[in-house]
């Protein structure tokens, strides 16, 4: 009998490991599309000749589609199961991909943004399956050091995507600026338009992707998770009613909300603050690589110590405390320092959706899906926080503007060291 119970173990074993690396392509695929807000705001401000906060647009439109479309996710999974799920949500995203042709060619803001709204939904549909799927397949004190492998996966893609598309779009953007200077209405017009549809081939690329990949997850051997799977066989708050009855869910949607803004900010303004302390373009197109770098520092040392040397808890709280110090040293450090600080927030920021998310749905059984898709949804910090760091760079300084990162930092660290213990309101 105990060969036989270890051979059931391997075969679970090596199951698990096909369906972390299938998750994990699947996050690959996230990171991609994520993190080419980084260049698409300097090319889209330059190309459709927008503002700071106009540009911000294209971050809010990607996030905020997180917010309107989470909870009819959840209901999709209800329907599809997680599987077919994904195949949705990749077909979704590819539809968005394919929108930015005709907006490249019109050169029309308004639908890049729909585009960019209509990925996000995809990826809406896509990380509500998936997050809590990569926590439900293991143990659940190791679940952040499952998540930080899919973040290495995803960050790996964030580093190459902003450079991937830069070649194509931004590769002579100094020049180009420069050469915009002195042409007539026309001739400018004639230009910007040639830019905008510098675009087309990329996004067709991706589009071509993202269909192939949902007929290969369709087809995949990645197993189907079951609703008893997912209530990690906890029965002590069963008798609770409703979503809200979980104030340790509700704090951590709070706490992923501005974390989300601030991972935002750091990732997707870099490039625009580095353009305003000087730096050429063709340098400053390279920071938000430089951001990524450090959030997959970040994620290496998550897997070696996370759960062996340090609590999911203890690694919260000193994030965020990393990143309250690097908050300042944005904000009163030299150009160098600061736009470096910036970079840093990469390694603060690594570990804290790992952290937040076995920490916020621990204990909700059959309430599993709901709450994901409530997490999913504070992904909307990622809409609204970069927003208001463009209106304030705007009417202060862009160095001023990362006064938003200081309060988000601190609610995080009042999770990690009091909220998440919360099993009612009132009492932990």
């Amino acid at each position: 009998m105990p060969p036989k119970r270890n051979q059931m173990n391997v075969t679970k074993k090596k199951g698990n490991s096909l369906s972390i690396a299938i998750i994990g392509l699947l996050f690959f695929i996230f990171g991609f599309v994520t993190w080419l807000n980084g260049i698409l705001i300097p090319y889209l401000q330059i190309a459709c000749e927008l503002t700071n906060f106009q540009a911000l647009f294209v971050a809010f439109a990607f996030y905020i589609s997180y917010t309107v479309m989470a909870l009819p996710s959840s209901w999709v999974l209800k329907k599809t199961g997680f599987k077919s799920g994904m195949m949705v949500g990749l077909f979704v995203m590819a539809i968005g991909t394919l929108l930015f042709i005709p907006a490249a060619i019109t050169r029309l803001y308004g639908l890049f943004l729909l585009g960019i709204f209509i990925m996000g939904t995809g990826l809406a549909v896509l990380q509500t399956a998936s997050n809590p799927y990569i926590i439900i397949i293991g143990p659940r004190e190791s679940a952040a050091k499952r998540i930080s492998i899919m973040g290495i996966a995803n960050k790996v893609a964030g580093m190459l995507a902003p450079l991937i598309l830069a070649y194509f779009i931004l590769n002579d953007g100094d020049a180009f600026v420069a050469g915009l200077a002195g042409l007539d209405d026309v001739s400018r017009n004639l230009q910007l338009d040639i830019l905008s549809q510098r675009v087309v081939m990329p996004y067709l690329i991706m589009t071509v992707v993202l269909v192939l990949l949902g007929i290969g997850i369709r087809f995949s051997p990645l197993p189907e998770i079951e609703d008893e799977q997912e209530e990690f066989q906890e029965t002590a708050h069963q008798s609770k009613t409703n979503i809200f009855q979980f104030p340790n869910l509700v704090l951590g949607v709070l706490a992923l909300f501005f974390y989300v803004g601030v991972e935002v900010i750091a990732g997707d303004t870099i490039i625009r603050y580095g353009i305003s302390l000087g730096y050429p373009i063709e340098q400053a197109k390279m920071f938000t690589s430089f951001t990524l770098a450090g959030m997959i520092i970040g994620y290496l040392l998550g897997i070696v110590l996370i759960p062996k040397y340090i609590s999911q808890q203890n690694a919260l709280a000193a994030s965020a405390t990393l990143g309250l110090m690097l908050s300042f040293s944005v904000l009163f450090g030299s150009p160098l320092i600061s736009v470096t600080s910036v970079a840093l927030l990469g390694l603060a920021n690594a570990l804290v959706w790992p952290a937040i998310w076995p920490l916020a749905i621990h204990g909700l059984g059959k309430f599993m899906k709901t709450g994901s898709a409530m997490l999913i949804m504070a992904i909307a910090g990622g809409a609204l926080l970069p927003l208001l760091w463009g209106q304030l760079s705007d009417m202060f300084s862009a160095q001023q503007a990362y006064w938003v990162l200081v309060p988000g930092y601190l609610i995080i660290y009042l999770y990690a060291t009091r909220w998440h213990k919360l099993t009612s309101w009132g009492r932990s």
